[in-house]
């Protein structure tokens, strides 16, 4: 992080959203190889549902909201994109989504960044 913080204010801006796109949009995946394993299990049955049905509308309705403003929060940004790809949230939603909560994250910690660093010259 201390090289992060090293970095001009862009190219830190530009780091912090390739790592958290990554990280973020990996966590989507997971969620999304986590329902398509379970189809595979005892779990069938729950999965395929009417609960699980219900969720994955909620969560093509609701869960573009969810996603970006979840990068607000600290600790339910994984669980947010984790449940986006459990609840197989179309890509043609979620990755928009996805960017939008990027850029906000990268955005406010590149701006710690500059701050702490500014703070630290004085």
């Amino acid at each position: 992080m201390d090289r992060i913080r090293d970095l001009p204010g862009v190219f830190a801006f530009v780091v912090l959203f390739v790592v958290v796109f990554l990280r973020a949009g990996g966590t989507y995946l997971l969620g999304r190889a986590a329902m398509r394993a379970g189809h595979a299990t005892r779990w069938r049955g729950k999965l395929s549902g009417p609960r699980m049905a219900r969720a994955r509308q909620l969560s093509s309705r609701f869960g573009v909201f969810a996603v970006p403003l979840s990068f607000l929060t600290i600790g339910v940004q994984t669980a947010a994109n984790f449940s986006a790809g459990l609840t197989r949230m179309p890509a043609r939603r979620y990755v928009p989504a996805l960017l939008v909560g990027c850029v906000i994250w990268a955005a406010i910690y590149a701006g710690l960044f500059t701050l702490l660093l500014d703070l630290s010259e004085r």
